[in-house]
């Protein structure tokens, strides 16, 4: 049977209530980790409602020491499901229900990478409010602007030793899925930065799968700290002058450019009428655009933008 059309016996509530528990107190935990490591900016909170059903927490850092913009989000949200969801977004069903948190850190210093990443919970109704499908999707990636094998060898091994609990072939499948989703097709396949892990549409098929999948999700969330600050605490010091933030803001633009035009979650935020502060954050505060920039040859402009061409293994 399909999974859209199969009925899950499942409390709905209480466990979408364990998972919605969870990712508020990974919101501040998260939050107060940065913070920490900042040691000046603090997160400012803004609580929003959204008309067509839920609402959600955004939490914001900017003009740091460390952390020039940032936010690490959490929303609560459901509603009908309309004939523009189903043709862009490839979902049926007669509700719909999603709960997540997600970040995106943009660090002043152009040796301290952005990061981003999310972890989400869906479930569809039929009219009588019955389950007829669920997933978890999410993932950690790494977006630097200069080049360090041992910071990306430390992300990327930190995703390993967590998703290897829960079965060998998670890292390398969720990797190249990572590779394969975060790359700006229309610049020649070229990548957002140098990957990490992702996942979508993780589906339970009993109530133990269920829980393993929790679980699995839950170990992503908190290995979030452990695999990024020790990167930012070892670059945040590292002197830069105008090269380096021209750099930094240039490949900041593709950033931009792959959150407008390929990102599904940017896309999902916009078709189920979000709220656009909350999804437009994960935008930098600068970025720049210019005609045809090639880097010279030999130069860690050139070095990072190969990284980007080329998914490499980074945990051999």
């Amino acid at each position: 049977m399909e999974p859209n059309k199969m009925l899950y016996k499942t409390d709905t509530h209480a466990f979408r209530d364990r998972w919605i528990a969870y990712i508020h107190d990974l919101q501040n935990n998260i939050c107060q980790g940065l913070e920490d490591v900042d040691g000046r900016a603090k997160f400012i909170t803004d609580e929003w409602e959204r008309e067509g059903g839920g609402g959600g927490i955004t939490r914001v850092i900017a003009d740091g020491v460390v952390f020039e913009k940032g936010g690490v989000n959490t929303s609560v949200v459901w509603g009908k499901v309309t004939d523009m969801m189903r043709a862009q977004l490839k979902i049926d069903g007669s509700k719909w229900f999603a709960a997540g948190l997600s970040l995106v850190i943009h660090p002043l210093n152009p040796y301290v990478p952005t990061t981003h990443a999310n972890w989400r919970y869906f479930e569809l109704y039929d009219e009588q409010g019955n389950v007829t499908d669920r997933w978890f999707a999410g993932g950690s990636d790494l977006t630097p602007y200069y080049l360090f094998e041992e910071d990306a060898k430390h992300f990327h091994s930190t995703l390993k030793t967590v998703m290897d609990n829960y079965g060998k072939e998670k890292y390398p499948q969720y990797k190249k899925w990572c590779d394969e989703y975060f790359v700006n097709k229309h610049r020649s396949d070229e990548m957002r930065g140098i990957g990490g892990v992702f996942y979508d549409h993780l589906r339970p098929t009993d109530e133990a799968g269920a829980e393993e999948l929790l679980a699995f999700q839950q170990a992503g969330g908190n290995a979030f700290l452990p695999a990024y600050t020790p990167i930012v605490l070892r670059r945040k010091d590292t002197p830069y002058g105008e090269r380096e933030k021209e750099w930094q803001e240039i490949r900041r633009g593709r950033y931009v450019e792959f959150n407008l035009v390929h990102d599904r979650g940017t896309l999902f935020g916009l078709k189920t009428q979000g709220r656009t502060e909350s999804i437009l954050m994960s935008l930098p505060p600068r970025a720049r655009w210019a005609y045809n920039y090639q880097p010279q040859p030999g130069t860690p402009e050139a070095e990072l933008l190969d990284a980007c061409l080329h998914p490499r293994e980074w945990t051999k």
